[in-house]
This record gives C-alpha cells, sequence and structure tokens, in this order.
C-alpha cells in the first residue's frame, strides 16, 4: 500500500521559475488562468460525487460528456502528486413515453444539454507521493488516463494522437516533465500554479453546498457560502512553505503574502526532533503532547495567573519552547509528543497571525485555509483558529475547506475552455457517502462475487475486517485507486483526534444536470429540510432504531436477489458497511457534513445500492400491490355512493389509514403478523375517527367544496409514499377526486427504490390496472399519456368523446424516504409551475422533512405517525396518532 500520509502539499517552484514567480509576488502575480483550446473540452454543466470510500476526496460524475473527450490534470508537487482524471459512464436509455408525453405537455427541452448522445462520467480524485512517480505513472498507463481511458474510443483503436498533452501545475510539472514524455509519450501543458489554486477554491466554494466550515474549540460548523457575497476573500495555502492570496473575483487574484515557515518547517524540524519516519506519525504524536512541557505559558511568567488587562490567560503560549531555557535537559529527556504539539502550535499560530494581519491590511472578512498541512487535524484547525480569533476579536473568521489539499489539481482540470463551470449550481450536486465497493460503470471490479473458489476478494476482506471496526477501515484491492487501502490511525483518551480519514468526512460529489431548486418554495434561500437534525442523543435513539431494523433489511435485500450465495455475501457487506457508518456518526455526528435524520435515512438506501441491492422490497411492493387492487372496486362503489362533503372525509380518512402501511417502521413490521393486508387496512380505517393529533380539515373542505361552479384547484402535485395500499386504496382515489372536480393532477414519485416506497416507473402500471374499473382513471391516464401500451386490447365501454384533465406522473429526483426540494428533478420543476395545491403524504415526507416548510400555493400534509419517539417530540402525541395540516397561502 502506497504510504500516502507522510508528505505535505508544496508551494515551492523549482529553480527556472524562481524568478518569474518573484516578479509575480511583486505585481500580484497572473490575473486569470490560461485556458486552452487544444483538446476536446470537458462538459460539467451538471454534476453528482461518486467513488470508492478509500478515496481520501471525492470522485466527482459528469452526466453531460461528450464521447470524445479524455481529460486528466496532475498538480506535482515536491511531496505529492495529486491526480484528477475523468472516466466515462454511459448514461441510461430514456426512449420512455411517458417522460415524452410530459416533455410535450410541459415544454421540457433539453435546456443546456448538448444535442449529441450524452454520456455520463466522473471525476476521480487520487494522490501519490511523489518520491514514488513510478506509481502515478503505471497507474496512469494501466488505465490508459492519458489516452481518454481503456474504454475510449481512442483506446479502441481510432487513430491516436502523437502529441497528448496533459494539464499539469505545481514545481514538478516543470521537473519531471521529460520522465512523463518518455515513459507515456505525452507532454504536460503547464498552468499556473497560484491561478489554479485559486480557480479550485472558486469551484468548490461555488458548487458544494458545505465545502467552508469552521472549527473552534474541536467543534465544527459548516457554513453556507453565499455566492452573492463570496468575494473578496483571503486564500491561505499552506504546503510547505505559505502562499496568502488575496482573491476578488473569478480569474481576478492577487499574491499579497506569504511565509516560508510553513508545513516543510514542521515535518522538516519535527523529523530531525523526533525521529518520526511520516507526517501523519508526527501528526499522531501531537494528539497525545503536552506543549506546557516546553512551551513558557503566561501563568509561568505570572505564577499561574491570568494577564487580565490585556487578555491573556494563563495558558496562551508567551515563547514556544521558552521553558527549554531555563531546564538543564537534553533533546532526550523530553517527549515526542510533546515536542510535535509544541512544534504544530507554534507554526500555526503564526500562521493564523499572519494571515489576519493580511486580511486587515485590505480589509477582508472571510480567510480560507487549505493545503495538505491541516490534513482535517483537529489541533492544526483549532490553533489557526484560536489565533485568528484573538486577534481579529470577531471581525473576521477562518474557514477550512473540504477538499483541502486537491485545490491546485481541481483547478489545472479546470484550466480548459467551455469547462461548463459557469452553468454548475450547488443544486446540481449531490454527496453522497460510498464504502468502498470499486464499482464503475455498474460492475463491482475485482474478482467475480459469484466466484467462490477464489481465496478471499475485495468483499471478503471487507467483512473480515469489518467484525474488527467500531468506524469503516475499508479494503479494496491493490490499483483500483492508485493507492490501495488505508488504515485510520487510532485515538485514545479524551484529546482531539486527528482526522487522517478524511475520505470518511468526504462523500462523492454526483454532477447531476436535471437536479433544480423546486419553484413553489416560499423561502429557498433558507429552506431546511430536516425537521430533526442529529444531535449525539438523537443519533443515539435512530442507531439502535435503524440497526434493529438491519437484519430484516438484509434478509429482505438477499430475498429480492433470489438468495443466492452472491446477494448472501453482498448482504453481509452492506450489514458491515451500514453498521460502520452508523458508529462513525456516532463518533463524530458532523463526519458527514451537516448531517439529518433525512439524510441518514438516504444514507441506508445509497449503501444498498452501492452493493447492488436494486430493490430490496420488490417482491413485497408487488404482492401488496396486487392484493390492494383486487379490493379497489368495492371502495370505489362504496365512495360513489356518499355524499361530496363524506366522500371527502371518507377519502382523507383512507390516506391516513393506508399510510400505516411502512417496512421502514419496525410498529407496522408486527403488525403484519396480525392479519392480511386488507385486514388490516380495514382495522386502520375503523380507527380514523377525528378529532386528529393535527386536525385542519375543515379548512381543507371549506376550500374544497364552497364553490362548486368552479374548480377549486387548476393543478395538484401528489407526494405519493408508499406501494399497496398506500397508493391505490389511499392517494389514488383522493386522485380521482380531484381529477372529477377538474383538477389536473400529477403524482410524484421516487426516481430510485427506498424500503417499500412506490416508484414513478412502477405507476403507470399500478394504473392502468385500476383504470380497468375506472372510466375516470382511464381517460386522465389517457390524456397525461399514461396509457399508450398499457391499455391495448381493454375494451372501452363509454365511448366518451369529452376530454379529460390528465392524470401524470414525475421523478422527484431522488432514492429516498425523504425529499430535500432544494434538489428536485427538471421534470418535476416544470410540472410545479402551474401547480396551485401540493400534498405531501407520509411520515418521510410530510414529517421528517418539510413539516414546518412553506410554500407558495396551499399545501396539505398527511401522515401517521408510526414512531412514538417522533410522536412526542414533534407533536406531543403517541404512536398511531394522525396529521392533517392544511396551510393555505393566504
Amino acid at each position: 500500500m502506497a504510504n500516502n500520509s507522510s508528505e505535505i502539499s508544496t508551494d515551492s517552484t523549482t529553480k527556472e521559475r524562481e524568478s518569474v514567480k518573484e516578479k509575480e509576488a511583486l505585481t500580484g502575480g497572473p490575473s486569470k488562468i490560461h485556458r486552452s483550446g487544444s483538446r476536446p473540452q470537458l462538459d460539467l454543466s451538471g454534476a453528482a460525487i461518486h467513488g470508492n470510500f478509500e478515496d481520501r476526496n471525492p470522485t466527482i460524475l459528469l452526466p453531460n460528456q461528450s464521447d470524445d473527450i479524455s481529460h486528466l490534470a496532475l498538480d506535482i508537487g515536491g511531496s505529492l502528486i495529486k491526480l484528477v482524471y475523468f472516466s466515462r459512464q454511459a448514461e441510461s436509455s430514456t426512449d420512455d413515453r411517458r417522460k415524452k408525453s410530459l416533455s410535450k405537455k410541459f415544454g421540457i427541452t433539453n435546456g443546456n444539454r448538448r444535442n449529441y448522445p450524452i454520456l455520463g462520467g466522473r471525476l476521480h480524485f487520487v494522490k501519490f507521493e511523489t518520491s514514488k512517480l513510478n506509481e502515478c505513472l503505471d497507474f496512469i498507463s494501466s488505465k490508459q488516463l492519458h489516452r481518454g481511458g481503456i474504454d475510449s474510443p481512442m483506446w479502441r483503436g481510432t487513430p491516436q494522437s502523437d502529441n497528448i498533452l496533459i494539464k499539469a501545475t505545481g514545481g514538478g510539472a516543470f521537473k519531471y516533465a521529460d520522465v512523463f514524455r518518455e515513459r507515456l509519450g505525452v507532454s504536460l501543458e503547464k498552468e499556473d500554479e497560484m491561478g489554479c489554486l485559486v480557480a479550485g477554491a472558486n469551484f468548490l466554494l461555488k458548487a458544494i453546498r458545505h465545502e467552508a466550515f469552521t472549527h473552534m474549540d474541536g467543534q465544527k460548523e459548516f457554513i453556507q457560502i453565499d455566492q452573492n457575497d463570496l468575494f473578496p476573500y483571503l486564500l491561505v495555502n499552506i504546503g510547505s512553505g505559505v502562499s496568502i492570496i488575496k482573491v476578488d473575483g473569478f480569474g481576478k487574484f492577487q499574491r499579497v503574502s506569504g511565509t516560508n515557515v510553513g508545513g516543510g518547517t514542521y515535518w522538516g524540524l519535527g523529523r530531525l526532533l523526533t525521529k518520526c519516519n511520516s507526517f501523519d506519525e508526527l501528526l499522531e504524536l501531537s494528539q497525545k503532547g503536552d506543549n506546557s512541557q516546553l512551551d513558557m505559558l503566561v501563568g509561568d511568567i505570572y505564577g499561574g495567573l491570568d494577564y487580565t488587562k490585556i487578555g491573556l490567560s494563563a495558558s496562551t503560549i508567551a515563547s514556544s519552547f521558552g521553558k527549554t531555557i531555563s531546564e538543564n535537559k537534553e533533546l532526550s529527556d523530553y517527549r515526542p509528543e510533546d515536542i510535535s504539539l509544541s512544534l504544530l502550535r507554534m507554526i500555526s499560530y503564526n500562521i493564523g497571525q499572519i494571515s489576519y494581519l493580511n486580511a486587515l491590511r485590505y480589509g477582508l472578512k472571510k480567510i480560507f485555509f487549505g493545503g495538505f498541512f491541516i490534513r482535517g487535524h483537529a489541533y492544526t484547525m483549532d490553533t489557526i483558529s484560536f489565533s485568528v480569533n484573538f486577534w481579529a476579536k470577531g471581525e473576521a473568521q477562518a474557514m477550512f475547506l473540504r477538499h483541502e489539499g486537491f485545490l491546485g489539481a481541481v483547478g489545472a482540470f479546470m484550466s480548459s475552455e467551455k469547462h461548463g463551470l459557469d452553468d454548475l449550481r450547488a443544486h446540481q450536486l449531490v454527496e453522497r457517502f460510498p464504502m468502498g465497493a470499486p464499482i464503475v460503470g455498474g460492475k463491482i471490479h475485482g474478482p467475480p462475487l459469484g466466484n467462490l473458489n477464489e481465496k478471499i476478494s475485495w468483499m471478503e476482506k471487507f467483512v473480515q475486517k469489518g467484525t474488527e471496526i467500531t468506524a469503516p477501515v475499508p479494503m479494496a484491492l491493490p490499483g483500483t485507486t492508485g493507492m490501495g487501502g488505508f488504515d485510520r490511525p487510532s485515538a485514545r483518551g479524551n484529546i482531539l483526534r486527528s482526522d487522517a480519514s478524511a475520505a470518511l468526512n468526504i462523500g462523492v460529489l454526483h454532477l447531476v444536470p436535471t437536479l433544480e431548486v423546486f419553484p413553489l418554495l416560499r423561502n429557498p434561500n433558507t429552506y431546511e429540510p430536516n425537521t430533526i437534525d442529529l444531535s449525539h442523543s438523537e443519533l443515539e435513539y435512530w442507531f439502535t432504531v435503524l440497526s434493529e431494523h438491519l437484519p430484516d433489511l438484509v434478509n429482505k435485500a438477499v430475498a429480492s436477489e433470489g438468495g443466492t450465495d452472491d446477494a448472501k455475501r453482498r448482504g453481509d457487506a452492506f450489514a458491515c458497511a451500514f453498521s460502520a457508518h452508523l458508529a462513525r456518526l456516532m463518533e463524530d455526528p458532523t463526519a458527514y457534513g451537516k448531517f439529518g435524520l433525512a439524510n441518514l435515512l438516504e444514507l441506508r438506501e445509497e449503501c444498498l445500492r452501492e452493493f447492488q441491492f436494486v430493490d430490496a422490497y420488490i417482491t413485497i411492493k408487488q404482492r401488496e400491490n396486487e392484493a390492494s387492487l383486487a379490493v379497489l372496486p368495492d371502495l370505489l362503489m362504496e365512495l360513489d355512493s356518499m355524499n361530496e362533503e363524506d366522500r371527502l372525509l371518507t377519502l382523507v380518512e383512507g390516506v391516513l389509514a393506508a399510510n400505516i402501511f411502512d417496512w421502514g417502521s419496525r410498529a407496522c413490521v408486527d403488525l403484519y403478523h396480525k392479519g392480511t393486508i386488507i385486514e388490516i387496512y380495514r382495522m386502520s380505517r375503523k380507527k380514523m375517527r377525528r378529532p386528529w393529533r393535527v386536525d385542519d380539515f375543515d379548512t381543507f373542505k371549506m376550500k374544497m367544496l364552497t364553490d362548486k361552479k368552479q374548480q377549486p384547484y387548476k393543478r395538484a402535485l401528489m407526494f405519493v409514499d408508499n406501494s399497496g395500499a398506500d397508493i391505490v386504496l389511499g392517494m389514488l382515489p383522493l386522485a380521482r377526486e380531484l381529477l372529477r372536480r377538474g383538477t389536473e393532477v400529477v403524482l410524484v414519485a421516487n426516481s430510485l427504490p427506498a424500503l417499500n416506497d412506490v416508484t414513478a416507473d412502477e405507476i403507470p402500471g399500478i394504473v392502468a390496472e385500476a383504470a380497468k374499473h375506472c372510466d375516470t382513471l382511464r381517460r386522465a391516464a389517457e390524456a397525461g399519456g399514461l396509457l399508450l401500451d398499457a391499455m391495448a386490447g381493454i375494451e372501452d365501454e363509454s365511448k366518451a368523446t369529452t376530454v379529460s384533465v390528465p392524470l401524470m406522473v414525475v421523478e422527484n429526483g431522488c432514492g429516498s424516504p425523504c425529499i430535500d426540494f432544494r434538489q428536485v428533478s427538471s421534470e418535476l420543476a416544470e410540472a410545479a409551475k402551474e401547480a396551485d395545491l401540493i400534498i405531501l403524504e407520509g411520515m418521510g415526507r410530510a414529517l421528517h422533512t418539510n413539516l414546518n416548510v412553506r410554500f407558495k400555493c396551499d399545501a396539505l400534509k398527511l401522515a401517521m405517525i408510526k414512531n412514538q419517539r417522533l410522536a412526542e417530540k414533534l407533536f406531543e402525541g403517541n404512536i398511531y396518532d394522525c396529521i392533517c395540516r392544511f396551510e393555505p397561502t393566504d
């Protein structure tokens, strides 16, 4: 395994560039990055993060990339080589008549997407020690990255250019240019180092919602950057030395200062004084150190007292290593741990102070720190933050970047023309946290999972290792990332640990161009989907709930794949991976950024998909759909016999009653042992008597029934929840009522499976079966483009010539029990533009998320509470209480 923990990035340059750098330091440096148009260009007009868990930094999906692109960028520093490369991923075909009908209905076009066939792709982030350059060259060669990758047309026999160019920055781009030419036959197209740093920082701060964070007293807090107030800011890049850059805008920057006392100083002195063999080993020592053994503190001078007159506490360092002057000791008499911490604080304090003084000089409030010196190390960030806060007294703020070490490589990658950066928005990025299954293009790389004769595969390694850990230690096949696996250093005692497992803290960035902000949010800038944040106590409760549910989920997932040996192995690996995720979050609730309950539930679904369980509840959903459709005709006849007021109440009661069928709730799962689906539904209906815990039905009824001369609503968006009785006996009859009143209905469902939630792809089949017994549903489904082939051969009894209002289905853009309205599908965003009623159904979409969210149109939130803790916390109620909240716009 490549030891990638012993090096830091550098801002140093080769001798042939020193005079140029000196001139740039005086003039402020280059004002923008040169962008070459000599190669096919990368399309970043849309995005999603994806990659292997052992990658320290995330892989980025590029769905809008053309077939002819080959792109690779390097930041070759004195200590590390940071590599960013693009790999293709074919986009699934969308020969879907439902979608074509929606496109025609809503006028959806390709927008910024290109007219030629779209291919997906990802940006991968890899690093190597510069001293092991050959490993990097072997990695590039094995994957043919310099020729577009093994699957590219260039590699498959298309004539290849004799002058292949690779973008590169850093001193090594000059120093090792001949090596790359000799080994790979490529030329390094050199990009300005400072320009790349700035471009990388600008991209990350613009594109990633929680890229920046503060760190004080061991507490991490993520900062939402206002894109309209990003500039100006100070960028402090701490490599071997320190560069301080004033950034005024995209392509507008000036190197205003720097210092030669940086990461190289810490590592160099530390290596001499402690004999450590790696940079991370030195950082690890600092966690166990006591700097008061070497540093002279204010308290040492004032008899253990604070110097309150000038605001210095007794523990403030008065002189780094100052105590060693008066002690008759040799170097061997001091603990390496204490030396390491004293060094770390001496250098970090000074970097913080110099940075603040430059911020003060230029009147800047925001200071971002980056570079591989930081490494997510809590002591380092706390020390820098303390220094800035002490001198600034709240007038300036120290912030850190999650992708701290890859600024230059990202900037080099962005240096081509027409990279699409200006079109990228935060809502088009989805961050996920894969655990390490090396899946590329839908296939698991490495020994085939079904080959049981293999002595040990990555999966067995993962499961074996998982039985020994309380936090993730992924094991991957050598060569899958260029650095093998990694091991987390242990942290003991009540001390701030080194966050050296930064791969756990940075997810995989998927760029998804089809995601948009929901246009009906009343306050999109302040929108927060999660009703409950995950404090440690809250996380502990849900940790228990999800852990108890895990064996049943694994059994169903394995059964959905036929119970094969392959499925069982993947099931064990999934259980291990998700348990490790939970343990990591228990250790640090902020490990994955700003994390709420909705994110935790989505993490479980993503983890299932990572281990190739596409739909764990597919068999159950099919069975429950069939049982519910069998009794639908009788329910519709019963409803048609009622007057409209009683019918509307019965319909809402039916939605609440049917919402009990939720395989994500332990209490509801237990009910399945007490009778058939229909028996449970009828029992639930009998208990749906008002008043409910939240009961706004009368207000909703007045809006629906008061004015009989005109339709109450033009278009309703109905966010459906579970398969089976929930949609068939609950939401479909309510949709039918709205259709009969002249309201267009759009059923909004998941794009991907989650628990037993119904998906958008499944609804047309359900509607087709229901329409066999209901002329209203049949005509509306035909008008909405749902029944093109499904109803072929079914006799048209009514021969009606009237044009019905349409019943349509759209994807919501996610695969979770919850929904984040900052990121919805483009087809949902288009459908919402003429909607004047939103119906949110189920705990995930109406309680776990969006309970307190207001919209620009009327909203009806319907849910049965199937968790006692949630009932008490939100409503001081009880399990099985029901919520009917109507929120009119006026």
